[in-house]
């Protein structure tokens, strides 16, 4: 089991557990500006083939006749793929450029996101710990409703060490794919500005609770 509350990951394989904070799982080493790049899950999506040149659906379709649009990506997203659960308008309304890197911690699926020498950002899926349990000796915690989710927001305002996780209860369809709860940990690169790393995780947080529910 995952254990509540932030955790520091110091290094890149050895992912050593201290006292608070999810600093992101091995992701402090990019978000200094010192990661080469990362090789990502949920990539752009290719064009469809109803929308495209000549010998396409759209292109051979007769006169007067209707064609439908190519269903939408987010209608089959894998819950158990934690970057598939942001798409390229989710990634960009969070900041990140890029897709991010699958990895696992614990047993657990993370999606790490990197943005060199700004900010971190860790998805994780946590088939074990329910939200209750997340809450249990959790000064910092705060009861927050995220779309239509109870979750807890995790930070340390006073400290201001530009830190800050959401912590969010699956819904429906996270349930039927074993998920019991999705952790969003945001971790700025100059420990600072906790409150920007809470509007980032928010605003994750918001797009993966519509592919919950």
């Amino acid at each position: 089991m995952r254990p509540p509350g932030p955790i520091v990951w110091v290094g890149v394989e050895d992912r050593v557990r201290v006292s608070r904070g999810w600093q992101l799982p091995a992701l402090l080493v990019g978000v200094l500006g010192l990661a080469a790049g990362t090789v990502g899950c949920g990539s752009d999506p290719q064009p469809g083939s109803m929308a495209g040149p000549e010998g396409t659906a759209e292109a051979d379709a007769k006169p007067g006749s209707s064609v439908v649009p190519p269903i939408s990506t987010r209608q089959s997203v894998s819950v158990s793929d934690p970057c598939a659960l942001l798409d390229p308008q989710d990634r960009s309304r969070a900041g990140l450029t890029s897709p991010g890197k699958s990895t696992t911690v614990a047993g657990s699926p993370v999606c790490d996101y990197v943005e060199p020498g700004a900010f971190g950002v860790s998805v994780t899926l946590d088939r074990d710990t329910d939200l209750e349990e997340l809450r249990v000796g959790m000064a910092d915690a705060e009861d927050i409703r995220v779309g239509a989710a109870p979750a807890l927001r995790v930070a340390d305002r006073e400290a201001d060490d530009g830190t800050c996780s959401v912590l969010l209860e699956s819904g429906e369809t996270g349930t039927r794919s074993g998920i019991r709860t999705v952790h969003v940990d945001v971790t700025m690169a100059d420990f600072r500005d906790t409150s920007q790393a809470c509007e980032r995780a928010t605003t994750v947080a918001e797009a993966i609770e519509s592919e919950l529910t």
